[in-house]
């Protein structure tokens, strides 16, 4: 008995069956919006296939799915040294709509899958951009396939130590670009010293002796994640006295 086809492989015949011109339409026929949840697995598929052109003109679209595609979709791009999608991605960085944002995660995802170093200099570069910049760079680097080469996990727990101490000082705390950075370094940091407890938990436990209010609601939301202790139980514990 045969298998039955994913859908990632369902949407390949789909659109291989199709002209170029017409997969805009497949999009806005199967993006699962309005709803809880766009459509991750045509997303997939169409960043790994679409022509340049089509992506970098979805990027631009006031469709929110259409741009959240070419968004992932530019990663592969920037993979291949194209400077001017990488400007693009940082632009996409600080759009209005999340969707687009987790985007812009995606496509440095993909570029990390391809050029691990590339993608280290570009979040070294986003790590000191606006706020939702930083989140970006953090997202995109925190992704646990990313983090099993050796040196990677190092270089997140880096990535996020300087992120996290950008927030101190800052006079717009309660901004939105701010609030939402903050919830990204919420689950960013756990998710990284799980990949490298020896050098993470050091890491994340001089945060948590701050006495700055927003670096230690980072470090208590990171403590909710069960992925800590599964890395450390004694260091965790640690991590929650020093919380008081």
């Amino acid at each position: 008995m045969s298998a039955r086809p994913s859908g990632r492989d369902l949407h390949r015949a789909a659109l291989a069956a199709l002209p170029v011109p017409e997969w805009g339409a497949y999009l806005d026929a199967h993006s699962g919006l309005p709803g809880p949840r766009g459509n991750l697995e045509l997303l997939d598929v169409v960043a790994e296939l679409a022509p340049a052109e089509s992506l970098r003109g979805w990027a631009a679209d006031a469709d929110e799915y259409r741009a959240t595609v070419g968004a992932a979709g530019l990663g592969r791009l920037v993979a291949d040294r194209d400077v001017g999608d990488l400007a693009t991605l940082r632009t996409l960085a600080a759009d209005d709509r999340w969707r687009v944002r987790e985007g812009v995660a995606m496509a440095l995802q993909r570029l990390g899958d391809a050029d691990l170093t590339r993608l280290h200099a570009v979040t070294d570069d986003w790590s000191v951009g606006a706020p939702l910049v930083q989140r970006a760079a953090a997202a995109g680097e925190c992704e646990p396939r990313l983090l099993r080469a050796p040196g990677a996990a190092a270089h997140a727990v880096a990535l996020l130590d300087r992120i996290t101490g950008s927030l101190l000082g800052r006079p717009d705390r309660r901004a939105s670009d701010v609030r939402t950075l903050r919830q990204a370094l919420g689950y960013c940091w756990s998710v990284a010293v799980a990949a490298d407890p020896a050098g993470g938990f050091p890491a994340l436990e001089a945060w948590a002796s701050s006495t700055d209010d927003d670096v230690r609601w980072v470090v208590r939301e990171n403590l909710r994640k069960a992925r800590l202790a599964r890395a450390d139980a004694a260091a965790t514990a640690r991590l929650s006295a020093l919380l008081g």
